[in-house]
C-alpha cells in the first residue's frame, strides 16, 4: 500500500529525518514512535505530501508520491493533524463535510444523498452528530479533535495518517476513537499510519510499530520486540518496567518514579502482627507488592493489610468473595486495600517466625490443620467441595524481589509444606497415601520491594534457604499445635 525507500529531509538545511525506509500494508494500524523532537510529525508531513523530502522515494499503491494531483491524493489519503485549527467559524456538520470536497465533480460540486449519509456516519461514529449544529470555535479540545476525525472519515481514505489521535481526548473516547479505527482495520481494509505518544495504546492496538530515534529508525517491528524494556529505557532516557496486559497479548510500559531517599528501614516482624480469636490481622508500616490466593485481594497488586479470618469447619456460602468483603468493611477494614483470606483452623495454633540476612529479611507466617489433607497426585479420587482454607502461608519479605522471585518463592514454599507433610506422616484419608497439603490451601508472597535486589528464590538461593526453612519449620509447629489441641 505504501512504501517508503530512503527518504531524507526536513524544514532546513539540516536533515530531521535520515535515510528512512519502512513499508506499510493495507489495513494494517501501524504506529510511530519516539521521543519529542525524534522527526515523527516530520516524517508523517512527508507521507502526506505536505512536506517535500530531500531524498529518496515514496510510492502509494506503486506511484510515486510526487505523481498524483493534490485532489487524487485526497482520495486516498485523509490526514488529521495534532493541532488542527480552523479559520472560519463553520458548524461542525459544516466542517464535517468539507471532507468530501475530494469527491465532489464538476464546477459545482453538486451534493448528494451519498454525501449526506456518509457526513452524518461520520459524525455519529466520533460522538459529534448531537452537536452537528454548534459552531467550531465554541467546542472543547477534545470535541473539535474528534470533529476533525470525522472530517477526515468522512473523506473516506484508504490511508488515515494521524498525528496523535488520543490528543485532548478522555479516556472513554480513546478507546472508542482506537477500537473503531482497529475494526475499520481488520473489516474495511483501511490502512492508519499513525503516531503515538502513550505507548501503552500504542502496544494495545498497533499491528506494528516503528521507533524514531533522532530522526533514524532504531527498529521497526511487533509491539512485543518495539517495547522491550532495554530499548525504551535507552531512547526514552527514562526508567521504566513492561508487564504484559492483564486481559490481551499487548505489552505495556509502566513508569518508575523516582524513589524517596529512605529514612528508616523496615523489617518486617511480629511488631506488626495482632492476634485475636477471630483474626490473625498484620499491618505492614509500608504498601508491599503481593502475589496471593486470598480470597479478597488475589492475584498481584499493593496491600498494607493482611487478614486471616476463623471460620466455622461447615462454613458455606453462595459468594463467599462479598461475604469476606462485607466482613472486611463491617470490621473496620477496607476490601481494596486488604488480602482476605479464611481458615477453619484454631488462630490460637498460629506460627510464626523471623530470619535474617545481613540485608535482607523474611517473616514467615502460619496457620494449619489437616482435616482435609489430600494427596495432589490423587485428587481425582476427591469430590470437589469449597471448603475454608486448612493450611494458610504467609511470606513477607523485607526485600526488592523480581517476578521470578515472588514465582519461585510459591515453588520453594510449597516444597517446604510438602516436606513438613511428609515427616509428619500426614495421610489423605481418601488413598491413605502421604497428603501434600490440603484441598483448600492459599499463600500470600509480600515484599517491601526495597532494599537489596533479590533476583531469585529457589531452594538453593539465599532468600529460598529462609522461605524454604520458615515454611517448613512453622508448618510442622503450626500443625503439631493444632493436633495438640485436638487431642486434648
Amino acid at each position: 500500500m505504501l512504501s517508503v525507500q530512503q527518504i531524507t529531509g526536513g524544514y532546513t538545511g539540516d536533515s530531521v529525518i535520515k535515510n528512512v525506509s519502512f513499508e506499510v500494508e493495507k489495513g494494517e494500524l501501524f504506529g510511530i514512535l519516539g521521543p519529542n523532537g525524534s522527526g515523527k510529525t516530520t516524517l508523517l508531513k512527508m507521507l502526506s505530501g505536505i512536506l517535500p523530502f530531500k531524498s529518496g522515494e515514496v510510492t502509494l499503491k506503486g506511484i510515486s508520491l510526487k505523481d498524483y494531483s493534490a485532489k487524487e491524493l485526497a482520495k486516498i489519503i485523509a490526514v488529521l493533524s495534532q493541532h488542527s485549527n480552523q479559520s472560519f467559524s463553520y458548524t461542525v456538520k459544516e466542517t464535517v463535510s468539507l471532507g468530501r470536497y475530494a469527491h465532489q465533480k464538476g464546477w459545482f460540486h453538486s451534493w448528494t444523498q451519498e454525501d449526506e449519509r456518509i457526513v452524518i456516519q461520520a459524525m455519529e461514529q466520533t460522538g459529534v452528530v448531537h452537536f452537528e449544529s454548534h459552531y467550531i470555535h465554541e467546542l472543547s479540545g477534545g470535541e473539535r479533535q474528534r470533529v476533525f476525525l470525522a472530517q477526515a472519515l468522512a473523506q473516506e481514505p484508504e490511508i488515515l495518517l494521524l498525528d496523535e489521535p488520543t490528543n485532548h481526548l478522555d479516556l472513554s473516547f480513546q478507546k472508542d476513537l482506537l477500537d473503531l479505527l482497529k475494526s475499520w482495520t481488520k473489516n474495511r481494509g483501511l490502512t492508519v499510519i499513525s503516531i503515538f505518544h502513550d505507548l501503552n495504546l500504542a502496544g494495545l492496538y498497533c499491528d506494528r510499530l516503528l521507533l524514531l530515534e533522532n530522526g533514524e529508525i532504531n527498529i521497526n517491528d511487533t509491539a512485543n520486540e518495539v517495547l522491550r524494556e532495554e530499548r525504551i529505557r535507552s531512547v526514552y532516557k527514562t526508567k521504566i518496567e513492561k508487564h504484559p496486559h492483564p486481559k490481551v497479548p499487548a505489552p505495556q510500559i509502566a513508569l518508575l518514579p523516582e524513589k524517596e531517599v529512605e529514612k528508616e528501614s523496615h523489617y518486617l516482624d511480629e511488631r506488626f502482627l495482632e492476634r485475636f480469636d477471630e483474626q490473625v490481622v498484620f499491618r505492614s508500616p509500608v504498601p508491599l507488592r503481593t502475589m496471593s490466593s486470598g480470597v479478597v485481594g488475589a492475584g498481584t497488586g499493593w496491600h498494607q493489610v493482611f487478614v486471616n479470618r476463623h471460620v466455622d469447619k461447615n462454613y458455606d456460602c453462595s459468594d463467599h468473595r462479598q461475604e469476606m468483603a462485607d466482613y472486611l468493611k463491617s470490621h473496620g477494614f477496607e476490601p481494596g486495600e486488604t488480602v482476605g483470606m479464611m481458615t477453619a483452623v484454631k488462630l490460637e495454633d498460629v506460627s510464626y517466625q523471623f530470619y535474617r540476612e545481613d540485608h535482607f529479611a523474611v517473616f514467615i507466617v502460619v496457620t494449619a490443620g489437616v482435616g482435609n489433607a489430600i494427596d495432589a497426585s490423587r485428587g481425582g479420587q476427591h469430590a470437589f467441595q469449597l471448603q475454608p482454607g486448612t493450611i494458610n502461608t504467609w511470606i513477607f519479605v523485607s526485600g526488592d524481589m523480581t517476578e521470578e522471585a515472588f514465582i519461585q518463592s510459591i515453588m520453594t514454599a510449597t516444597e517446604a509444606k510438602v516436606k513438613a507433610m511428609h515427616d509428619l506422616q500426614i495421610k489423605d484419608p481418601v488413598t491413605e497415601t502421604i497428603a501434600t497439603g490440603t484441598s483448600t490451601d492459599s499463600i500470600l508472597i509480600a515484599a517491601t520491594q526495597r532494599g537489596e535486589r533479590l533476583e531469585y528464590a529457589g531452594t538453593i538461593t539465599p532468600l529460598g534457604k529462609l522461605i524454604g526453612k520458615g515454611v517448613y519449620e512453622c508448618t510442622l509447629e503450626a500443625i503439631q499445635k493444632s493436633r495438640k489441641r485436638v487431642k486434648k
